[in-house]
């Protein structure tokens, strides 16, 4: 966990990320696969500070809250890796936006993710910020045992309204990418990989590798090869 790359640019797209690779296949890492692995991954997202982390493992110490947690947080994770999937698909129709209409095979994700948001809003509250910009801030979650679930319920429905879906992009898997999503917020929208250091520097050397396997095939091909 503590290697894990958060390099999506939203917490709700780093909790995405969480499987390597964000395909359907055989052999997939599940980075999140125990409560103290979602606890740590909260943490270092931002999700949780210091105090709030020691009360949520208070809560779950020696309970089934925890197991309870991770898998909420996993389906939520699925779902909104539902509809990111349909939108970044090249198939969905021009236009297609995150919320009002949207096709039928996005309803059933959406309205999971609308039910598990309004849950998680009922155990939310306002408390007062002396100093601070507005007259009141809002808090996520009230419970330690329901915080990091409650939590990742509105960083997902924060990306699905506040983030320009044509800023959205995914690691090519079709380039032997991994298929993780980020935000694109290069100038011209030209970020390709997760990271160039990763599925970025693989491709590269898998390109440098075809190439030189090319040039070897071709140079024995040739008619000129052992000549003189």
């Amino acid at each position: 966990m503590a290697d894990l790359p958060l390099v999506s640019g939203h917490p709700a797209l780093d909790l995405v990320n969480s499987v390597q690779p964000r395909l359907p296949v055989a052999g997939r890492h599940e980075h999140l696969a125990a409560p103290d692995d979602l606890l740590r991954w909260a943490r270092r997202a931002g999700l949780v500070d210091a105090a709030e982390s020691r009360a949520v493992a208070a809560a779950w110490a020696g309970s089934p809250a925890g197991d309870r947690a991770l898998t909420a947080v996993i389906q939520t994770r699925e779902a909104l890796s539902a509809v990111l999937t349909a939108v970044l698909s090249p198939a969905a129709p021009d236009g297609l936006a995150l919320t009002g209409l949207t096709p039928d095979r996005l309803t059933p994700d959406l309205e999971y993710l609308s039910v598990t948001w309004a849950a998680a809003a009922s155990r939310g509250r306002l408390a007062a910020d002396p100093g601070g910009p507005a007259i009141a801030r809002s808090s996520a979650g009230s419970s330690p045992a329901l915080l990091i679930p409650d939590r990742v319920a509105h960083a997902a429905v924060d990306l699905l309204t506040q983030v320009d879906p044509a800023h959205l992009g995914s690691c090519p898997v079709d380039a032997g990418g991994c298929g993780w999503v980020f935000i694109d917020r290069s100038r011209n929208r030209s970020r390709r990989w997760c990271t160039m250091g990763a599925c970025g520097a693989l491709a590269k050397a898998r390109r440098l590798t075809e190439r030189r396997r090319a040039a070897r095939v071709a140079t024995s091909n040739s008619p000129n090869e052992g000549s003189g």
